[in-house]
Protein backbone atom coordinates (compact mmCIF):
# COMPACT_ATOMS: atom_id res chain seq x y z
CA UNK A 1 0.00 0.00 0.00
CA UNK A 2 3.10 2.39 0.80
CA UNK A 3 4.28 1.57 -2.60
CA UNK A 4 1.25 3.09 -4.66
CA UNK A 5 1.49 6.46 -2.29
CA UNK A 6 4.91 6.94 -3.05
CA UNK A 7 4.38 5.87 -6.70
CA UNK A 8 1.51 8.18 -6.94
CA UNK A 9 3.45 11.21 -4.86
CA UNK A 10 6.41 10.66 -7.13
CA UNK A 11 4.37 10.89 -10.59
CA UNK A 12 2.57 14.02 -9.08
CA UNK A 13 5.27 15.52 -8.27
CA UNK A 14 7.67 14.65 -12.04
CA UNK A 15 3.88 16.32 -13.55
CA UNK A 16 4.16 19.08 -11.36
CA UNK A 17 7.63 19.61 -12.38
CA UNK A 18 7.14 19.22 -15.89
CA UNK A 19 4.40 21.96 -16.02
CA UNK A 20 6.59 23.93 -14.03
CA UNK A 21 9.46 24.03 -16.13
CA UNK A 22 7.61 24.37 -19.17
CA UNK A 23 6.27 27.44 -17.70
CA UNK A 24 9.30 28.83 -16.89
CA UNK A 25 10.69 27.57 -20.29
CA UNK A 26 8.03 29.96 -21.93
CA UNK A 27 8.06 32.98 -19.82
CA UNK A 28 11.67 32.92 -20.84
CA UNK A 29 11.41 32.85 -24.17
CA UNK A 30 11.00 36.17 -26.03
CA UNK A 31 7.54 37.12 -27.10
CA UNK A 32 7.54 37.32 -31.04
CA UNK A 33 5.41 40.03 -32.49
CA UNK A 34 3.47 38.48 -34.75
CA UNK A 35 2.15 34.74 -34.95
CA UNK A 36 4.19 33.14 -38.09
CA UNK A 37 2.59 32.85 -41.00
CA UNK A 38 0.73 29.77 -42.82
CA UNK A 39 3.51 27.01 -43.84
CA UNK A 40 4.01 27.86 -47.44
CA UNK A 41 2.57 24.97 -49.87
CA UNK A 42 4.84 21.87 -50.59
CA UNK A 43 5.06 22.02 -54.11
CA UNK A 44 2.41 20.09 -56.24
CA UNK A 45 2.20 17.19 -58.13
CA UNK A 46 0.14 17.16 -61.22
CA UNK A 47 -1.01 13.28 -59.45
CA UNK A 48 -2.36 14.74 -56.69
CA UNK A 49 -6.05 15.89 -56.23
CA UNK A 50 -6.94 19.03 -54.97
CA UNK A 51 -9.60 20.49 -53.28
CA UNK A 52 -11.90 22.26 -55.01
CA UNK A 53 -14.21 24.55 -52.05
CA UNK A 54 -14.22 27.94 -53.13
CA UNK A 55 -13.54 30.37 -50.71
CA UNK A 56 -12.33 27.68 -48.33
CA UNK A 57 -8.38 28.33 -47.43
CA UNK A 58 -7.78 24.98 -48.78
CA UNK A 59 -8.98 25.48 -52.06
CA UNK A 60 -6.93 24.33 -54.93
CA UNK A 61 -4.48 22.65 -52.62
CA UNK A 62 -3.63 19.12 -52.44
CA UNK A 63 -6.20 16.97 -50.15
CA UNK A 64 -2.98 15.54 -49.02
CA UNK A 65 -1.25 18.50 -47.58
CA UNK A 66 -4.63 20.01 -46.11
CA UNK A 67 -5.28 16.66 -44.42
CA UNK A 68 -1.90 16.77 -43.29
CA UNK A 69 -2.29 20.56 -41.59
CA UNK A 70 -5.59 20.04 -40.56
CA UNK A 71 -3.86 16.80 -38.67
CA UNK A 72 -1.18 18.71 -37.55
CA UNK A 73 -3.90 21.37 -35.63
CA UNK A 74 -5.68 19.14 -33.94
CA UNK A 75 -2.69 17.03 -33.34
CA UNK A 76 -1.31 20.43 -31.14
CA UNK A 77 -4.71 20.95 -29.69
CA UNK A 78 -4.46 17.60 -28.01
CA UNK A 79 -1.32 18.29 -26.77
CA UNK A 80 -2.72 21.85 -25.56
CA UNK A 81 -5.64 20.29 -24.18
CA UNK A 82 -3.58 17.57 -22.74
CA UNK A 83 -1.28 20.06 -20.73
CA UNK A 84 -4.24 22.21 -19.50
CA UNK A 85 -6.02 18.73 -17.67
CA UNK A 86 -2.38 18.03 -16.43
CA UNK A 87 -2.56 21.27 -14.62
CA UNK A 88 -6.15 21.19 -13.67
CA UNK A 89 -5.27 17.54 -12.28
CA UNK A 90 -2.12 18.51 -10.47
CA UNK A 91 -1.48 22.16 -10.03
CA UNK A 92 -4.94 23.77 -9.65
CA UNK A 93 -7.23 20.25 -8.79
CA UNK A 94 -10.70 20.76 -10.51
CA UNK A 95 -12.17 17.21 -10.93
CA UNK A 96 -14.66 18.57 -13.62
CA UNK A 97 -12.26 20.90 -15.73
CA UNK A 98 -9.83 17.58 -15.76
CA UNK A 99 -12.58 15.47 -17.03
CA UNK A 100 -13.45 18.06 -19.59
CA UNK A 101 -10.33 18.85 -20.99
CA UNK A 102 -9.77 15.14 -21.66
CA UNK A 103 -12.39 14.32 -22.86
CA UNK A 104 -11.46 17.21 -25.43
CA UNK A 105 -7.83 15.90 -25.69
CA UNK A 106 -9.03 12.37 -26.90
CA UNK A 107 -11.71 14.02 -29.26
CA UNK A 108 -9.08 16.13 -31.05
CA UNK A 109 -6.13 12.64 -30.85
CA UNK A 110 -9.28 10.61 -33.18
CA UNK A 111 -9.80 13.86 -35.17
CA UNK A 112 -6.12 14.38 -35.98
CA UNK A 113 -5.89 10.33 -36.68
CA UNK A 114 -8.49 10.49 -39.03
CA UNK A 115 -6.73 13.54 -40.92
CA UNK A 116 -3.72 12.06 -41.38
CA UNK A 117 -5.21 8.29 -42.52
CA UNK A 118 -6.83 10.89 -44.87
CA UNK A 119 -3.37 12.64 -46.22
CA UNK A 120 -1.51 8.87 -45.98
CA UNK A 121 -4.79 7.40 -48.28
CA UNK A 122 -4.03 10.17 -50.24
CA UNK A 123 -0.45 10.27 -50.78
CA UNK A 124 -0.80 6.17 -50.93
CA UNK A 125 -3.26 6.59 -53.94
CA UNK A 126 -2.09 9.78 -55.95
CA UNK A 127 1.69 9.16 -55.61
CA UNK A 128 1.89 5.29 -55.02
CA UNK A 129 4.02 6.14 -51.87
CA UNK A 130 4.18 3.20 -49.17
CA UNK A 131 3.12 4.12 -45.62
CA UNK A 132 6.31 4.92 -44.65
CA UNK A 133 6.97 7.44 -47.03
CA UNK A 134 3.57 8.97 -47.04
CA UNK A 135 4.32 9.80 -42.92
CA UNK A 136 7.63 11.29 -44.41
CA UNK A 137 5.64 13.54 -46.86
CA UNK A 138 3.43 14.60 -44.97
CA UNK A 139 4.56 15.08 -41.50
CA UNK A 140 6.50 18.38 -42.38
CA UNK A 141 3.37 20.05 -42.88
CA UNK A 142 1.62 19.07 -40.17
CA UNK A 143 4.32 19.55 -37.57
CA UNK A 144 4.34 23.03 -39.35
CA UNK A 145 1.02 23.60 -39.16
CA UNK A 146 0.36 22.87 -35.31
CA UNK A 147 3.67 24.17 -33.95
CA UNK A 148 2.86 27.98 -34.94
CA UNK A 149 -0.22 27.21 -32.31
CA UNK A 150 0.64 28.29 -28.94
CA UNK A 151 -3.16 28.63 -27.26
CA UNK A 152 -6.21 26.51 -27.43
CA UNK A 153 -8.10 29.42 -28.48
CA UNK A 154 -5.58 29.90 -31.88
CA UNK A 155 -5.59 25.88 -32.44
CA UNK A 156 -9.90 26.28 -31.90
CA UNK A 157 -9.83 29.13 -34.90
CA UNK A 158 -7.40 27.86 -37.10
CA UNK A 159 -9.09 24.36 -36.97
CA UNK A 160 -12.47 25.75 -37.91
CA UNK A 161 -11.84 25.56 -41.62
CA UNK A 162 -11.02 21.92 -41.39
CA UNK A 163 -14.96 20.77 -40.89
CA UNK A 164 -15.96 21.94 -44.34
CA UNK A 165 -12.61 20.45 -45.66
CA UNK A 166 -13.56 16.60 -43.95
CA UNK A 167 -16.97 17.43 -45.83
CA UNK A 168 -15.94 18.66 -49.23
CA UNK A 169 -13.35 15.29 -48.62
CA UNK A 170 -16.15 12.93 -47.61
CA UNK A 171 -18.52 13.78 -50.41
CA UNK A 172 -15.82 13.72 -53.03
CA UNK A 173 -13.83 10.85 -51.81
CA UNK A 174 -15.95 8.71 -49.50
CA UNK A 175 -13.19 6.02 -49.34
CA UNK A 176 -10.12 8.35 -47.98
CA UNK A 177 -12.78 10.08 -45.59
CA UNK A 178 -15.18 7.84 -44.19
CA UNK A 179 -14.08 7.65 -40.59
CA UNK A 180 -16.53 8.49 -37.92
CA UNK A 181 -16.62 12.33 -38.09
CA UNK A 182 -15.52 13.58 -34.35
CA UNK A 183 -14.13 17.24 -35.53
CA UNK A 184 -14.14 19.55 -32.10
CA UNK A 185 -14.57 23.04 -32.70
Amino acid sequence: MRSRHRVFALTTALVFAAVCVSAADAARRPKKQQEEAAPPPVPGDKRDRTVAAPGSPFNGRAFWQAAAQCGGIYFRLNILYSDAAATAKVVKPDPAAYTRLSKEADAAVATATNFFDASEYFLATDRKLARQEAVLAYDPVSRSAGDRLKSIDLALQAAKPCAELYTVCRAAHPQACAAPRTLTN
